[in-house]
């Protein structure tokens, strides 16, 4: 049947082709026959591949682990084979992703330049690392599939996999090594970005020495010109000629973009046609990414709320990231030598889209458990005052009991005996405000004395009232505490000196305070989790050590240091706020489960990419396929500013929504065909696919997901 006869079947992103109207695709060139790794179907030049590919990777995400701020750092996947082979295109661009670290790090050397020098140099550095990494990340893996014979689809398969766990261990290596060489080498007489920037910069530049030594037994497809021009441009002139002759009188045509007939070749119409039924199966695949995405903020903010003591070990928050890479090394060889076998075995056709599907559960599944740990911790984390509400405690620094009397109307009077502060942890009393702020009136009875004070406070904070014994009488001071002793689950201190002297206290190399005299109360200060058996502190004539005991996950620690007669300085230490309870393990579930997602979902996604893609537009469906990453990375962003929930009620949010997104893809792979590997080659390139019976004929063919 002529496509351009009058056809008055409805127009369809599927609709078949007749294989009368196309041409036989030019004959390919064969591919060279590249020597066997051991005697194997696995071609040796994907060896040096997957190599480029881990130190490429260790490159990139040592790069990323030295920024203080720990916000993404992203790439656009760009697709620049049009120009040049793959293979170059991989080199060119990887001189200039060399170019980009060698910037970087001059950039964080502390003897060039002033603080804009470092800006700029850092800026040009990170565009042209971001350049590197986008434009050779589609090209690598394509480049790699094109390493096989068709008829070793099978072993390209596996190295898919291999090529996703080089990512991982690149990425495992470089979490671990990159603080060591930031943290404990010394640089003009501090960290030394300069190294930690460096070495990943070395290991782009081995990345890109191991690539070109296997020059000469790569297999290289030739280049096809502009390719992603051509496919916009077809696309273009097809819905521009459409939307010319949308005449009843003009006779219908099959495809949409059979209307790009009259200026473009029928091999293009029919390649683009492959690309465009693969982009239709990716619209939903970004929300995926928004879920995988969020591995290294919402829930290491989550991690920070946990307690890290293992009892064989203690995890610090931000390590609970190196779960997913060490988890992705285990979980694809159990997945591909055992699970799928097993699959196999019961007679289950596991697909490609299938197993895309399944990883979306997973990933459902993840965020459940997340939201359900959220729901605990809240449960376990001390009440927040609200409106016109107020958390007060009494710090008695004096030599015997004193009451403590909150007048006020009958909401607000509170009697609060207070024992030595020596013998007793003082605890939280709420106060309630008439308004937002309110000065409250406090009657302190000490032995025969008494005293009358007044002290502003505001809605929705915690206070210390600091009692004091000054001579023969007392005296009271109101200490705003800060909010971020509760809110950021971290483990924070803070002191009161009643020494007549300044004292400097030194809690790190990097973390110091000063705490004035006389009752001085210093602001909180966060420190890393850990003992401190000997923090050295000093006066103007003095240096002494206090010894401050385990600082624990979360836990607000008071210290009053005192000069007692007979044993000298030392901190008396009480708890603000307890310690987080609930261990951070409870946490491995989640990771399990969206790292099996992860690898069921990507490593199959790249995979299906290449080998659904024609031989044109292998890189450019590669790039397709990391720009949802991207878009997956817009989406958490998007719906963490406006949606308003707390942190459980947006783990759900993100799981229901994922969760109609597989019902989507799933209806969308239940009318989708795969296309055969051997229907895409050359001269004989037999026919190409559409024209083999894989095109989507929903009446006489039909592939269930």
């Amino acid at each position: 049947m002529n496509p351009f006869q009058k056809n008055e079947s409805k127009e369809t992103l599927f609709s078949p082709v007749s294989i009368e109207d196309v041409p036989p695709r030019p004959p390919s060139p064969p591919k060279k026959p590249s020597p066997k790794i051991c005697g194997s179907n696995y071609p040796l030049s994907i060896a040096f591949i997957v190599v480029n590919e881990f130190c490429e990777r260790f490159s990139y995400y040592g790069m990323k682990g030295n920024f203080v701020s720990k916000s993404p750092t992203y790439s656009l996947p760009l697709t620049l084979t049009p120009c040049f082979s793959l293979n170059r295109t991989i080199i060119y661009l990887s001189l200039v992703y060399v170019l980009g670290h060698v910037i970087k790090s001059l950039g964080a050397l502390p003897i060039l330049g002033g603080q804009v020098v470092h800006t700029v140099l850092s800026l040009v550095g990170l565009s042209l690392i971001a350049l590197g990494t986008g434009g050779i990340k589609p090209c690598v893996a394509a480049f790699g599939g094109d390493q096989f014979e068709e008829k070793h689809a099978e072993e390209r398969t596996r190295y898919f996999s291999v090529f996703y766990l080089s990512i991982n261990a690149g990425s495992l290596i470089s979490t671990f090594i990159t603080p060591m060489l930031r943290g404990d080498v010394q640089c003009f007489g501090e960290d030394c970005y300069a190294l930690a920037f460096g070495v990943p910069g070395l290991l782009m530049v081995i990345a890109l020495a191991v690539f070109a030594m296997g020059s000469k037994i790569y297999n290289k497809p030739p280049p096809e010109g502009n390719i992603v021009a051509q496919v916009f441009k077809c696309i273009w002139f097809a819905i521009s000629n459409r939307f010319k002759n949308r005449s009843g009188d003009i006779p219908k045509r099959q495809h949409w973009l059979d209307w790009a007939a009259e200026k473009y070749p029928k091999q293009l119409i029919m390649d683009v046609k492959a690309l465009t039924r693969v982009l239709f199966l990716y619209i939903p695949l970004p929300m995926f990414w928004a879920l995988l995405d969020q591995q290294g903020s919402r829930w290491t903010l989550q991690a920070i709320r946990m307690n890290g003591n293992l009892g064989f070990f203690v995890l610090q928050p931000d390590q609970m990231q190196v779960l997913n890479p060490l988890l992705v090394l285990i979980f694809i060889p159990l997945f591909d030598f055992v699970i799928y076998r097993l699959v196999s075995k019961c007679g289950i056709n596991f697909s490609s889209l299938r197993k895309m599907a399944v990883g979306m559960i997973l990933a459902c599944l993840a965020f459940a458990v997340a939201a359900a740990v959220e729901i605990k911790i809240n449960e376990m984390t001390p009440a927040q005052p609200g409106p016109q509400e107020v958390f007060l405690q009494v710090l008695n620094l004096a030599d015997d009991d004193v009451k403590v009397t909150v007048v006020g109307n009958e909401n607000n009077s509170l009697l609060i005996e207070s024992i030595k502060s020596f013998q007793k942890t003082p605890q939280y009393s709420k106060l309630h405000l008439k308004t937002k702020s309110q000065n409250f009136h406090f009657h302190l009875k000490y032995h025969n004395l008494s005293l009358y004070t007044e002290h502003s406070v505001q809605e929705k904070n915690w206070y210390s009232l600091v009692i004091r014994e000054d001579g023969n009488s007392i005296s009271s001071m109101m200490v705003k505490d800060t909010e971020s002793k509760t809110i950021n689950g971290m483990t924070t201190v803070r002191f009161v000196n009643t020494l007549h002297k300044d004292v400097n206290i030194s809690l790190s190399k990097d973390t110091s305070l000063n705490v004035g005299e006389d009752y001085g109360v210093s602001a909180y200060r966060t420190v890393q989790r850990g003992e401190y058996p000997a923090v050295h502190c000093r006066t103007e004539d003095k240096n002494f050590s206090l010894n401050l005991g385990l600082l624990d996950f979360g836990a607000a620690y008071l210290f009053v240091i005192t000069n007692n007669t007979n044993e000298g300085l030392q901190a008396w230490k009480t708890e603000d706020i307890p310690a987080n309870k609930m261990s951070i393990a409870w946490q491995l579930p989640q990771y399990a489960l969206v790292t099996a997602g992860e690898v069921m979902f990507s490593v199959t996604g790249l995979e299906f990419s290449y080998s659904q893609a024609p031989s044109s537009m292998k890189s450019v469906l590669q790039a397709a396929w990391l720009l949802t990453i991207a878009v997956g990375n817009i989406i958490v962003l998007v719906v963490a500013q406006f949606s308003g929930l707390v942190q459980w009620a947006e783990f759900i949010l993100f799981s229901c929504l994922l969760l109609v997104i597989c019902l989507i893809f799933s209806i969308m792979g239940y009318y989708y065909v795969p296309v055969k590997t051997e229907d895409m080659q050359g001269p004989g390139d037999k026919q190409i696919p559409h024209i083999q019976g894989n095109m989507i004929n929903l009446e006489t063919k039909k592939t269930k997901l």
